[in-house]
């Protein structure tokens, strides 16, 4: 009864969805995913008290979801998961009249979106980027001469190339999905094929690599590239960008590129989205409309390197990452960029022992 009482009083007061809500926000998002005072400005504006949970793997967003009853009012799940989990009843639909600033966001992306969630019923883009390849400038440079290619998978996929990175640190993402669709691509495979000897393929392509593989991680590598420890991560875009950022405050000489390789990578959208039995989603509408202000997107945005899918917020962010293609592609790159679909029981059941067995090296 108390729920609906305020979600009644939120419809009344859809202008200003902010002032409905009330309570503690629970909310679940990656790690290094927003900027530094995100928090207090909400907390300031609503009154409401964030506690605030981070993760490193959709898989580990998943497990606590499809368990029930997780506490959270708030997570962002990749797309591919999202669809997924929208089939399995995970989220509630948004209620659109308290989100007046979905009118800032883009449409062509929301309609991207709109591919893994019809009409964008149950989540709005948080930020999106490519999976690629982030590396130490002069330490690849060192091994693979003034004239190397970073800009192909075959840095990573060659064994004979990840050899000699194995020294100074090559990294996987821990995501069988993020890696076996980049090794499809890499066989000219579509890397979202369910066909169970292209993905046998691409499992044999990455045990190849694994004797030169120092760890697998979605998060770690972030540190590990900007002090050094490690020379070659597959890394979501956003992700080396800190890490370059990151070196460049340390002052410790470190250069860190990226890549979309020529082959193609990965397009992906992160996801605000209420679970079901989200104990607050009247706060968890209000944190998603405040996220949608132009500058608390673009502040995000400046903060993570991520690009966001706030068109009113373009002109607020800083013109270097605007401006800068391996954040904001243009329409040739993009055309090689591949959506992740979600996959059957029979494939994710395969896809899992597949990566069981790269990931052990048996």
């Amino acid at each position: 009864m108390k729920i609906r009482t305020q979600l009644a009083l939120a419809l009344g007061l859809a202008a200003a969805p902010a002032l409905a809500a009330e309570g503690e926000l629970h909310i679940y998002n990656w790690s290094d995913y927003i900027a530094e005072d995100t928090i207090a400005k909400f907390e300031a504006e609503t009154g409401v008290k964030v506690v605030y949970d981070v993760y490193d793997s959709n898989e580990v967003l998943e497990a606590k979801l499809l368990a029930g009853s997780s506490g959270y009012d708030l997570v962002v799940p990749t797309s591919s998961f999202l669809q997924r989990q929208i089939g399995a009843g995970v989220y509630q639909p948004l209620n659109k009249e308290l989100l007046p600033n979905l009118a800032n966001m883009d449409p062509d992306l929301m309609e991207r979106a709109a591919a893994y969630d019809p009409g964008n019923e149950h989540a709005v883009i948080y930020m999106w980027g490519t999976v690629g390849i982030g590396y130490n400038v002069e330490k690849v440079r060192e091994r693979l001469g003034e004239d190397a290619t970073v800009d192909s998978w075959s840095m990573i996929f060659d064994p004979e190339i990840a050899a000699k990175l194995a020294d100074c640190g090559l990294t996987l993402l821990d995501s069988k999905t993020d890696m076996l669709e980049t090794a499809l691509n890499y066989l000219g495979f579509d890397p979202n094929s369910n066909d169970a000897d292209e993905l046998e393929q691409a499992k044999d392509l990455l045990l190849g690599i694994r004797p030169y593989v120092r760890y697998f991680s979605s998060s770690q590598y972030i540190s590990d590239l900007a002090n050094g420890e490690v020379c070659v991560s597959v890394g979501f875009s956003g992700d080396v960008f800190i890490a370059a950022d990151r070196a460049v405050e340390a002052g410790n000489g470190i250069e860190i590129g990226y890549s979309i390789p020529n082959e193609g990578g990965q397009q992906w959208f992160d996801m605000m989205a209420i679970p079901a039995d989200a104990p607050n989603p009247e706060a968890a509408h209000a944190f998603m409309n405040f996220v949608m202000e132009p500058q608390i997107a673009a502040d995000i945005t400046n903060y993570v390197f991520y690009a966001n899918a706030n068109a009113a917020s373009t002109d607020l962010i800083d013109p270097e990452i605007t401006g800068d293609p391996a954040v904001y592609p243009d329409q040739e790159v993009r055309a090689k960029l591949w959506p992740t679909l979600a996959k059957d029981a029979r494939t994710d059941r395969l896809t899992t022992r597949l990566w069981t067995q790269v990931k052990t090296g048996q």
